[in-house]
């Protein structure tokens, strides 16, 4: 049996990502997480949602199943905002 280790709290970096990657893809993750739960709430069809957004149906596809290496920070920014979503920037 493998020992258990704990996260560090970046699933990104657990893999082996590099500092950077790591949380950049962390970041990406939770925009589109958060882009897949406002289409939901708000959408029946992969179709309306793409409409909405001005995308093709093959980018909400992906939104769907998590393809965040699909989505710079900026798309996915500039996506919730279309959705009348505020994304909020803190570093520590």
């Amino acid at each position: 049996m493998e020992p258990i280790t704990a996260s560090s709290g970046n699933v990104f970096a657990d893999l082996g990502f590099e500092p950077e990657e790591a949380e950049n893809l962390r970041l990406r993750a939770q925009l589109l997480v958060e882009l897949e739960r406002t289409l939901d709430a708000r959408v029946r069809t992969q179709a309306e949602a793409a409409r909405l957004l001005g995308v093709q149906q093959p980018r909400i596809s992906d939104i769907v199943r998590g393809r965040v290496e699909r989505f710079s920070l900026d798309a996915l920014v500039n996506m919730l905002a279309k959705l009348g979503r505020h994304v909020h920037i803190e570093v520590s």
